[in-house]
């Protein structure tokens, strides 16, 4: 399972993280959002020890969302060294988030 990351936990997990990290924001209400979970569960499970995946619920914590402009749901962002990478908006393949986190690792 992705690890669940909040307001609090952002800085600590994300942006000081020495393997690269995969952020969904998400909501319960979002339909696209229940087609990309099972896909992120599945990449934070193959990528264990190599990147952390998470998800942030952009209901409960609003302040990263905000800061690096997460206006459509699901959108994913691959962190390297504290700064994004890569930006997925909307549904995508498996394929092009194992291709993200790869091309950080």
């Amino acid at each position: 399972m992705a690890l669940e990351i909040t307001d609090a936990t952002f800085d600590k997990v994300v942006l000081k993280s020495d393997i690269p990290v995969v952020v969904d924001f998400w909501a319960a209400w979002c339909g696209p959002c229940r087609m990309v979970g099972p896909i992120i569960d599945e990449v934070s499970k193959e990528y264990e020890g190599k990147a952390i995946v998470g998800k942030v619920d952009v209901d409960a914590n609003q302040e990263f969302a905000a800061k690096y402009g997460v206006r459509n749901i699901p959108t994913v962002l691959v962190f390297k060294n504290g700064e994004i990478v890569t930006r997925q908006v909307g549904v995508s393949p498996k394929k092009v988030y194992t291709d993200a986190i790869d091309a950080a690792l």
